[in-house]
């Protein structure tokens, strides 16, 4: 039999239905996987109980004849972002070191209902703030992809990095990421991978640790399109526990998958051509024109003449979000409590923040806490709120003349770690691609198109019409069925 790891979420729920190989077979293998790979540190904590458990629950069910769920037997890796009842969740950070949820989140409980199995939480940057998985308060993430000719460690995006090292090196067939400003389709692209960031609101954010609120959104991660729409399907649905929940029928996304564009219109917005783009990504941005071309669509220029402005936009609402949603963290309910000889209360404030909190979530919460302040409120955030409208309005516009927009979804292949890390800002010069369609709210997907001339997986983004991920993922079939990307790294941990 072939090696059960290297088969994704909808050959293991067929091969399981047709009893090809059983659950607990393809849950062993991916569980003595993931115990192998811990040199790239992605799993901050293996549960191959969990894992096991679901397995034997999907044997037994087809023992008895019963239906098979949309997941059974397929386990999957967790960002440890989402609360998981009884399994430690930190968001990777000390301030929350010991903290043990009671309660499930909404999307994790969901796919435990669809018969998924847990292998464990996957490491990630602090608080979701970063993007190459270097801010995790237990060390960083490595990529399992390595420069042809170099040993030198790289970066596997973030702030997902965690789930997206996991999927590209085999140690599950899937994983949950969040985006908030491009963290599932930036280390998706970094690895080789497909992840799509729907329409916010569609996947509850109950029980996921916030970073900015209004921008947060769940979302898969998967070898490819086909998984990607299998493992949302389940993923999403209206949470009456979550107000800001799209009560709407989650639609039958794999169902309506299709390679065929005929009829569709594809926008290329003309300010993504960035000064200073690398050669590689400017023509693998026109080999995804022409594949969407042949596969039947339309190419039409379209202008997004508030994109510059995104970016800053971005770093200031987010920031703003994050020093409210974190101002929780205290040490007074859970988590850590540093509480020095002869401390008051606020001294105790003061110490277990600057003890729990790595130095990007400081950077976040300290920018966040100056542009909400009464002197500057209306000078930043207000503006930056003003942008994100006009933003929003850019797209609007810009869907009126094409269904899709078809962007690199990140500047560069992966980096060395530390290359980018001592200057924030060439750091979140990385979400430049992403950032503009999570301030709007869109569904946006990356999928990998190709290899760059150190053998590094470049990817492609789509982004859609609210609601519309089925015409996201039927474009990004498109672009996976002619890309023919089939590389893989090599298995050096």
């Amino acid at each position: 039999m072939a090696d059960l790891t290297d088969l994704g979420i909808a050959a293991i729920r067929d091969g399981v239905r047709a009893g090809t190989f059983s659950a607990v077979e393809v849950a062993d293998a991916f569980v003595v996987k993931v115990a192998k790979a811990k040199p790239l540190n992605a799993f901050l904590v293996e549960t191959p109980d969990h894992a096991l458990a679901a397995a034997r629950a999907a044997d037994a069910a087809r023992a008895a004849g019963e239906t098979l769920k949309a997941l059974a037997g397929v386990p999957i890796g967790m960002k440890d972002l989402f609360c998981t009842k009884g399994v430690a969740t930190t968001a990777a950070s000390d301030i929350l070191g010991g903290f043990t949820p009671p309660y499930e989140s909404t999307v994790s409980q969901n796919l435990w209902d669809a018969g998924a199995g847990m292998l464990g939480k996957l490491n990630m940057d602090q608080f979701a703030m970063g993007s190459s998985n270097e801010t995790s308060a237990f060390g960083n993430v490595l990529s399992p992809w390595r420069k042809a000719g170099s040993n030198a460690p790289l970066a596997p995006g973030g702030s997902s990095g965690g789930s997206s090292s996991a999927v590209a090196a085999r140690l599950c067939p899937g994983a949950t990421g969040t985006d908030t400003g491009g963290s599932i389709r930036q280390p998706a692209a970094f690895t080789g991978i497909s992840g799509i960031k729907p329409t916010y609101g569609r996947c509850s954010r109950w029980g996921t640790i916030a970073f900015a609120s209004s921008l947060d959104q769940a979302g898969p991660m998967a070898r490819d399109v086909r998984d990607c729409a299998i493992m949302l399907e389940a993923m999403a649905g209206f949470d009456a526990k979550d107000a800001t929940s799209l009560q709407l029928d989650v639609p039958r996304w794999e169902h309506g998958l299709s390679p065929s564009l005929a009829g569709k219109r594809v926008g290329i917005p003309k300010e993504y051509r960035v000064d200073g783009m690398p050669e590689e990504i400017e023509a693998l941005w026109q080999a995804g024109i022409d594949w969407l071309r042949d596969a039947g669509a339309e190419i039409v220029e379209v202008s997004l003449p508030h994109t510059k402005y995104a970016l800053p936009a971005y770093y200031i609402i987010a920031p703003a979000e994050a020093s409210s949603n974190l101002a929780r963290y205290d040490g007074v309910r859970y988590g850590l409590r540093d509480l020095p000889d002869g401390a008051g209360l606020q001294d105790m404030y003061a110490a277990t923040r600057a003890d729990g909190f790595g130095a990007e979530v400081k950077r976040r919460i300290m920018i966040g806490t100056y542009v909400l302040s009464a002197g500057f409120y209306d000078a930043y955030y207000t503006q930056a709120q003003k942008i994100r409208t006009l933003i929003a309005r850019d797209f609007e516009r810009a869907f009126e003349t094409c269904d899709v927009l078809l962007t690199p979804t990140a500047p560069s292949a992966a980096f060395a770690l530390g290359e980018k890390s001592a200057d924030p800002i060439a750091m979140y010069l990385n979400d430049v691609f992403t950032v503009p369609s999570s301030l709007a709210g869109l569904p946006a997907m990356s999928v990998p198109g190709g290899l760059d001339k150190d053998g590094l997986p470049l990817g492609l983004q789509i982004i859609g019409r609210p609601l519309d991920e089925q015409g996201v993922l039927n474009a990004g079939l498109a672009i996976e069925q002619r890309a023919g990307f089939t590389a893989r790294p090599d298995a050096w941990w």
